[in-house]
Formats: structure tokens, sequence, C-alpha cells
């Protein structure tokens, strides 16, 4: 990679290694809270990480590059913050899965219970019905994956829509996996279809671009593109503070081993018609389709006018990622877990850096996570450096 020409450094304080989340917000914090400057380098030719948004150029739909990405909180401090960039539609996120030729709602709720048993139960009665399930398996204390669900809706309904598309996502056996994954997939027992409970949640009017363009707009804020870190990193004054928030075993040249992460490819298309799956997301459980969902964009925005000649969806497979790929999802094997540990003891050595991010906490965080945790870096190990303020003193 050719690194762009970084000039004369001299004087800088803060250099962002990342222009994702974290490191957009600490950087607009710094620009327009602290009055200083910040160097962002970004290792892409865009903005924004894995939130990237950009327009199709054929039908006018705004896709999401990385996958799909629904900004939902409970946190208010977050939902106030990112409203200083965007304004946000009334998109409420609704998921439906497709399994051997029927459709069901997910998550598991009332409507799923019924339509894959042919049944007509009331609340309660789905409660002692899958009491009933979960006891034939009797598992009190789950301590993998394929335990934990079973343990929450019972084999059957486990077998249909956790098993096989579970294992297209991890590619490791679910006995193998921690229980900790599938508790991101609440079971309800009400007509309640909504994918997420918070109180906030929408699509960025003019889409997630414009919220990293606006968040990095100050003129104290300088990003270069396409240029890695650790190729510049000798350019950087030694007393200036580096917020990182790429790999963490990257950083240390990954001295105690490669951390399992998954990876995601996408297979785009355009298709001539109007809608094609009549929701922005198919899940497909069964083994044996290749891939885990079918993203279609133009359902985000429903306030906008779409193309009524074309579509652009996206199919979603996933695998293993290699050394240098994208990293998506953290496998935090018991393995992996001792390895970032000795990470997280090298990390202690490093006065001058602050870690932050997905990448560099080895977790899978959503984006108001990502905010929060940059916004409480911000007041907690940043602003105190220069104001010498400890960072729970109200101001």
């Amino acid at each position: 990679m050719v690194s762009a020409p970084l000039g004369n450094l001299k004087g800088l304080k803060f250099c962002v290694v990342g222009s994702g989340y974290f490191g957009a917000v600490v950087s607009e914090r710094i620009a327009n809270d602290l009055g200083e400057s910040v160097l962002v380098l970004e290792k892409r030719e865009h903005i924004g990480g894995n939130s990237f948004s950009e327009i199709d150029s054929a039908t006018g739909i705004e896709v999401h590059k990385y996958g799909s990405h629904i900004f939902h909180t409970n946190n208010k401090e977050v939902w106030d913050y990112i409203n200083r960039f965007s304004g946000f539609n009334s998109y409420r996120h609704r998921v439906w899965t497709t399994f051997k030729g029927k459709v069901y709602s997910m998550p598991i709720n009332l409507a799923t219970i019924n339509n894959y048993y042919g049944l007509n139960l009331k609340p309660s009665e789905a409660r002692e019905f899958l009491r009933k399930e979960i006891e034939r398996d009797a598992i009190p204390n789950p301590a993998n994956l394929e335990q934990k669900a079973v343990s929450l809706i019972g084999r059957p309904l486990y077998e249909a829509f956790i098993k096989g598309y579970s294992e297209k996502q991890w590619e490791t056996e679910l006995s193998k996996l921690p229980p900790s994954i599938i508790t991101r997939l609440p079971v309800r027992f009400d007509f309640n279809d909504r994918y997420f409970d918070d109180p906030y949640e929408g699509m960025p009017l003019d889409g997630y671009f414009k919220i990293f363009e606006r968040m990095l707009a100050s003129d104290k804020i300088r990003v270069v593109k396409g240029i890695d870190f650790f190729q510049v990193r000798s350019q950087l004054p030694a007393d200036c503070l580096i917020i990182y928030t790429g790999p963490i075993d990257r950083f240390f040249d990954y001295k105690h081993g490669h951390l399992g992460w998954r990876t995601l490819d996408f297979e785009r298309e355009t298709v001539p018609v109007a809608d094609y799956q009549g929701t922005s997301v198919m899940n497909y459980a069964e083994r044996a389709v290749p891939y885990t969902r079918i993203h279609e964009f133009r359902h985000y925005h429903p306030e906008r006018k779409h193309s009524e000649t074309g579509s652009v969806i996206f199919r979603e497979f996933s695998r293993f990622a290699k050394r240098g790929e994208e990293p998506y999802y953290p496998i935090n094997t018991d393995q992996d877990k001792q390895m970032f540990e000795r990470y997280r003891e090298e990390m202690k050595s490093q006065s001058n850096v602050i870690f932050g991010g997905r990448l560099a906490t080895y977790k899978y965080l959503d984006m108001h996570q990502v905010i929060g945790a940059a916004l409480l870096a911000y007041e907690r190990d940043i602003r105190p450096r220069l104001t010498g303020k400890p960072w729970n003193v109200v101001r």
C-alpha cells in the first residue's frame, strides 16, 4: 500500500487510527470540545469503517457496503449525541427466516411457535407447551450454544431455526461455542415481532456516510485515507497520544498468536424488480442453503422514492477470517480468550495508547455500544490529560 505523505507532524498531540465510530467520535470530541488538532489515519479509501454506506448508481438505493446496520439504543445520551449529526426515520427492524419453503417471524415469538407447530396457542399455553419441549432434554446449566438454545426453546425449534443457521455462521461445532451467543435472540410469548426492544431506533435520514462526514468536518481534523498506521508509526511525535481501533493482535505483531474471527463475503446483485423479497433481511435457516441471509436495502428508507425497475440485494456468506482479512465476529473460543488476556496485559505497558472499538477489545459491539464506549473513553482517558480535571467531575 502506498502511504500518503503526512508532512510535518511536529507538535501533534493526537493521532486516531481508524475512522469507524470509536475513532470518529473521539476525533470529533477532541476537535470540537477541546479545540485541539487531530490526525486520523484510515487504511481504507473511505471513512466510516464497517458502517460505511453509499448510493448505488444504477438504482439510487443506499446500500450498506459491509452488510445491514440498524441503529438502535436504550442509551439516551448516545441517542442525543448521534442526532447531532443526523435525524432518523421511523424504521423498525423486523426479520424473517425461511425454513423448508415456509417463512417464519424472527426472533421466535408466539406467531413463530404457532406457525411452526400448526397450533393456535395463547401466551400461557405456549409457555407451558415449550416448557414440556424443554423438559425432554432437561439441561439445567447449559454450557454451550447448543445446550443454551435447547434449554430456551426445546430441540425442535432449535433444529429448525438455530442449528443450520448457526453452523453456517460459525463453521464450528455448536457444542464448542459459548452460550452467550444465543442470548442475543430473545424468545417472546406474544406477537411482538420487533427484532430490538430498544426505545430509540431508526435509519439516518441522510445515510451513515453523512454521519461520519459531519463528525469529521472540523478543520482541526485531518483525515488521511489509504494509509497503514504501522508504516508511518515511527513518524509520529514520541509524546503523541495514539487512539488505536484496529486489531489488537496486529498492534503487537501477533506475538501471542492470531485471534480467531469470522468474516463475511457479500454477493451483490441488482435484480430487475421493484421489490425482491418484501423485507430488509431474510434469513435462511437450512444448512443446505449456502448463504445465511439476503439483505435488500430499499426497505430501510420507506420515506425515499426508489427505482421501480431495480433493487439491490446482498447474499451473505460467513467464513473464517484469514490474517489480514476484514474481521467481523470474534469466535471467542477458550484459546482465543486466553490469548486476548495476554494481549490485555501487553496493553497496560502502552501508557500513550488508548485502545477502543470492537477490533481492539476483541468484542462484538453494536454501533451504539461503540459510541458509548468512545464518549466514556474521551471523558475518562483523553480530556483529563489536557484539562487536569478528573473525568467524574461535573463540568
